[in-house]
């Protein structure tokens, strides 16, 4: 196999003839584009699954989590402010009833207060995990591989790494990066410039007010973050789809392979199925000397039947054939002394409707019971003779 084309410093670039495959060659190694332009088998699919290679969207998920974190932040901000607003009140009263602060009694204040908020935050962060996993699991069916846990040493490699930072999943991870930042960035900015006045005014408000003044702003904010994040999440969807369907495509000869060992080979098969052909055929010639009678159109056609009243209810099939294996039972029934009769409509007829070790149909009992009557009378006047 040879490798044509142009060179190009360390790399020379060219087509395995043979084949047709684009192939690269770089520091004396063949680096062939794989060729895989086939979908992916039901069986490949799920080995992938198996292997935790699994089609999701990070993005989506983040998405509905985020716009599910909104609604719930809308319906727990009012007593969440109202907690939050009795726990200032506690502390400055407290503080205020302290002739001497000391650094103690400052670091009480401070440890009550960090506890009071964890109290908040603790179930905003629940909820957030389970929604996360909720809905990582439905793209997944829940699926877990222990596999993608296991430490590999080959992450530690600063070559391998590299390489990874120029790939082109890397370059549009960046550019998905790059786009959240701007939409969240654009979205504060403009929320900011159309509250600027109300931020000013916000030092003169009531604690209560003031409050309630963030908690809305909180919410305008998410929710028009989260309804970007959503169209986004669309167009990161399918083309996690589309990126992941082409990672999954197979070869012709993958496909090939995989048939092998799944269903066998199928040149293989044939051979068994030829062999059991000839194996068959071979016993079936063997009984053509037990046959009472072979019924035959001249050259095409021939059937030997046997018929045995006490145990079989009509005459039985032992034997048939066409053309050359015609021609065979033809000749071992002449040798071995069985009698050979022609009846092209019938040999047409009894090799069309019934198999080798079966019983003929009643339409055919008539013709075949006149025959055989024939040859009973004849082999009885041949005993007297």
């Amino acid at each position: 196999m040879t490798l044509m084309e142009s060179q190009f410093g360390f790399c020379r670039i060219g087509t395995i003839p043979a084949t047709g495959v684009t192939a690269e060659v770089r520091n004396g190694q063949i680096m062939a584009n794989s060729g895989k332009t086939e979908k992916a088998t039901p069986k490949k699919r799920e080995d992938e699954r198996k292997k935790g290679n699994i089609f999701q969207s990070k993005d989506v998920i983040h998405a509905l989590g985020l716009i599910a974190i909104t609604f719930i932040f809308k319906l727990i901000i009012s007593p969440i402010l109202l907690f939050i607003k009795s726990i200032l009140k506690d502390g400055i009263s407290k503080a205020s009833l302290l002739s001497d602060l000391t650094v103690t009694v400052t670091m009480n204040l401070i440890v009550e207060f960090v506890i009071n908020i964890l109290i908040i935050i603790a179930p905003i962060g629940i909820i957030i995990g389970l929604i996360s996993f909720i809905l990582g699991g439905i793209q997944t069916q829940f699926l877990f591989n222990v596999k993608k846990l296991k430490p590999k040493f080959s992450r530690l490699n600063p070559i391998s790494g590299m390489q990874k930072i120029f790939t082109l999943r890397s370059l549009v991870e960046l550019l998905k990066s790059l786009i959240k930042v701007v939409i969240i960035a654009s979205v504060l900015y403009s929320q900011i410039n159309f509250r600027l006045s109300e931020v000013v005014q916000l030092p003169a408000l009531q604690l209560s007010d003031a409050m309630s003044w963030i908690g809305n702003t909180i919410y305008d904010i998410t929710i028009k973050i989260a309804m970007y994040m959503a169209i986004f999440a669309v167009a990161d969807y399918f083309y996690q789809w589309w990126e992941h369907e082409k990672e999954l495509k197979m070869t012709k000869q993958e496909i090939k392979d995989e048939y092998k060992q799944t269903e066998g080979d199928p040149q293989v098969k044939s051979r068994i199925k030829d062999v059991q052909r000839k194996m068959a055929t071979m016993r079936m010639m063997k009984k053509v000397p037990q046959a009472d009678v072979v019924i035959k159109n001249p050259t095409h056609y021939a059937i030997a039947l046997k018929y045995n009243p006490p145990k079989d209810k009509a005459p039985i099939v032992i034997a048939k054939g066409k053309d050359y294996l015609a021609l065979k039972i033809i000749e071992i029934a002449e040798k071995n002394g069985v009698q050979v009769t022609e009846n092209v409509p019938l040999a047409r007829g009894l090799y069309a409707a019934v198999e080798v070790d079966r019983q003929i149909p009643e339409e055919f009992y008539k013709p075949v019971a006149d025959i055989l009557a024939f040859i009973y009378k004849l082999k009885k006047s041949k005993k007297k003779g």
